[in-house]
């Protein structure tokens, strides 16, 4: 697929119904084997707060809010982390709202805990998480500076970062336009820097928030592009928009099944080598069909913790998500945060080599 052009793109995004069969077939005839893999994790939402005030977004919660995580402490966190382990999770996510320590109640917050900023304590948290754990960090910490993401290297195993679309046109939306951070130009120069650290990276597109067709050819094209000079990224994810209640866009339609078959097949096509994932708690009654339409992972699914970012969408039972995989013809197989791939001294810091070493893993 390295010679499809944006025109080829655009063209099997665009694919009549008659022709999603062939699509998929030929997707799916690129498969290495029939695994299908997923990340036993915790998720840990550090804060609550954000800069960004996305009109698809119930993840943000102003200061103000009585219910508002300002920013969780340190014996919480290791509490949680700890339950954690027992069950034997392997990943730790790590998220926050972007820049929340641009606000003065979180800035406080942090002071009181002896820490400048959220890089600071993230770095901190990750830290005791190696020591007290046998919990690998995964951190989303939205659009940083190339020092920061450097820092955070050395404790972390993978970082992410949704790249969600590459149209500057959205930032002129009510998707986007009181959202700074989700600047294109911003978000790929944090991709971009975390190539250049070597650091395995997770990112996707958001579809359904008024992109093009085009357009959506146009975010994968810059997703191929990054990757093909630093080779770092090791998952796209493809999430569908999901109109909620209470929120800006929720009269908005969301994308139907044949554009998300349509995505997931041509992502794969682009990207035979990388994790293709569609989250299967958004997708309960159409998870099986993604499979068959080329993705091969389900991303980080908590026996502990629910979805922040989607809270009305629990995860799946492990049990249920083999019966799903099985049913297909696939069989599911646990994964590290970080692919295994990317674990050498190339991609990893010691400290996150030798404790995957530790565990035989490699």
């Amino acid at each position: 697929m390295a010679e499809f052009s944006k025109k080829n793109i655009i063209s099997l995004l665009n694919a009549k119904n008659e022709d999603i069969l062939s699509l998929m077939i030929l997707t799916n005839s690129k498969r290495d084997d029939l695994r299908i893999t997923y990340s036993k994790n915790v998720f840990l939402p550090i804060s609550e707060i954000c800069r960004n005030e996305c009109g698809y977004c119930t993840f943000r919660k102003d200061p103000s809010n009585p219910e508002a995580r300002i920013l969780m402490n340190p014996p919480e966190i290791l509490n949680i982390l700890k339950d954690a382990d027992k069950l034997r999770c392997k990943e730790a996510l790590f998220t926050f709202g972007e820049l929340p320590d641009e606000i003065s109640d979180v800035k406080i917050a942090l002071r009181k805990l002896g820490y400048e900023n959220m890089v600071e304590y993230l770095y901190f948290i990750c830290n005791e998480t190696l020591k007290q754990t046998n919990l690998l960090p995964h951190s989303n910490p939205g659009i940083l500076k190339k020092d920061y993401l450097r820092m955070l290297k050395e404790v972390n195993a993978s970082m992410g970062l949704m790249l969600e679309t590459s149209s500057a046109r959205l930032m002129e939306t009510i998707a986007h336009k009181l959202s700074p951070g989700k600047n294109p130009k911003l978000r790929i120069e944090t991709i971009e820097n975390a190539g250049k650290l070597r650091i395995p990276f997770t990112t996707g597109l958001l579809i359904g928030i008024g992109e093009t067709i085009e357009e959506r050819a146009e975010s994968l094209l810059e997703i191929k592009r990054i990757n093909d000079k630093y080779g770092h990224i090791q998952e796209i994810i493809i999430q569908n928009f999901k109109p909620k209640p209470g929120i800006p866009m929720q009269n908005y339609k969301e994308p139907s099944l044949v554009e998300m078959i349509k995505m997931v097949s041509v992502t794969k096509l682009l990207f035979p080598d990388i994790g293709v994932q569609v989250p299967p708690n958004l997708n309960r009654k159409n998870a099986q069909i993604f499979l068959m339409a080329g993705a091969d992972d389900w991303g980080g699914i908590s026996p502990l913790t629910k979805d922040y970012v989607n809270p009305e969408a629990p995860w799946p039972e492990l049990d249920e998500l083999r019966m799903i995989t099985e049913e297909v013809g696939y069989y599911l197989d646990e994964r590290l945060p970080v692919y295994p791939k990317f674990i050498s001294e190339d991609f990893l810091s010691h400290r996150i080599l030798d404790k995957i070493k530790s565990w035989g893993n490699i």
